[in-house]
């Protein structure tokens, strides 16, 4: 078995709110009982519909969050135990691309001044012309100029700053990179081109990607596990192939029917998935499965019994208390094997 790189378990964050302008004290339940692994190389998606908690738990695996309960474990140590001095030094092998490229970079510094940042806080290529080659090879590998070390953010374009927050990340050569929608707020076609930044980047450097999106498609290209997200809870966990080819639960069936296919015939022919209801509030989740109220195939212990996530394929892990269900429209009329 690989090894394991980040361990997570039974991980809790409950933000405190009170139920109302005059209402009692009440809690948020962002993230609810997580619990997932991540392997060296590997690049896991975290996928959902917004609001599910998937940037809460990319927050708490940086210990940018202090949770609840539960343990992060990062190459074998809990972070939440370890005294501040060395949870600063774990920090570097531990960074993140931002959301969006327009707000994560400061617009009073420039390039030079952004990447020498971390370089200087974490006391490494403390020497001026090592530090001056660091950053010229930084800016080599995500494909922008050396001249453009002396500008400033705003004279940059969404992609290309974008490149910078990339190059931002791998100064410190780290060994986890949490990256949180990084081509969302990016044109179709210059996603693209970050993507495949991305994924030979992870080839040279021998990262490891936790990359939450909730969009499948980019995620199928860059991700090789994917877990599926819904209301705080895994819902379903699984290679990237297993998870498009038969998915197990009914949450991750009706996002892959909205998924476009680029194959116009098959696109007419496949019968979509449409969910009923609104996406209920973490505030007042349901009872039992949290999907239920919006399950076709609900029955009535899923409105009493909270499903486990148990191993419904070997290697698929799934939270459905009505495993096997009988998935229609069936994978073919999908589209997913095309």
């Amino acid at each position: 078995m690989a090894d394991i790189l980040l361990d997570v378990r039974n991980l809790r964050k409950h933000f405190a709110v009170r139920d109302g302008l005059f209402g009692s004290p009440a809690s948020v339940k962002a993230v609810d009982g997580v619990t997932l692994s991540v392997f060296k190389g590997d690049s896991f998606g975290l996928v959902g519909e917004s609001g599910c908690g998937k940037s809460t738990l990319g927050r708490l695996i940086l210990a940018l969050e202090t949770p609840t309960s539960g343990e992060v474990w990062f190459e074998g140590r809990n972070i939440f135990a370890l005294p501040r001095r060395e949870l600063r030094q774990t920090r570097r092998h531990m960074q993140v691309i931002f959301q969006d490229p327009f707000s994560s970079l400061d617009p009073r510094m420039t390039v030079r001044q952004i990447l020498s940042e971390p370089l200087l806080i974490h006391k490494t290529y403390t020497q001026g012309a090592e530090r001056a080659k660091r950053l010229s090879h930084l800016m080599d590998v995500v494909g922008l100029a050396q001249s453009h070390l002396d500008r400033f953010p705003h004279e940059f374009s969404g992609g290309q700053r974008q490149r910078i927050g990339i190059a931002r990340a791998l100064a410190l050569n780290p060994r986890l990179v949490v990256a949180d929608e990084p081509v969302s707020a990016l044109d179709v076609s210059i996603q693209a081109q970050i993507l495949n930044l991305l994924k030979d980047l992870q080839k040279e450097f021998h990262l490891t990607y936790l990359f939450i999106s909730h969009d499948f498609s980019v995620v199928r290209h860059l991700c090789n596990r994917i877990a599926v997200m819904y209301l705080g809870k895994i819902v379903e966990l699984t290679e990237s192939e297993a998870l498009f080819r038969d998915p197990q639960h009914p949450y991750t069936e009706a996002l892959l029917s909205a998924v476009p296919i680029p194959d116009p015939e098959v696109e007419r022919k496949r019968r979509r998935v449409i969910l009923t209801g609104d996406l209920p509030s973490p505030l007042h989740p349901p009872s039992g499965c949290r999907f239920h109220p919006r399950c076709r195939y609900a029955v009535d212990s899923c409105r009493t019994d909270e499903p486990p996530l148990k191993e419904a394929k070997p290697g698929h892990w799934a939270a459905c208390p009505v495993l096997p269900f009988k998935k229609e429209p069936s994978e073919a009329a999908l589209g997913i094997n095309r």
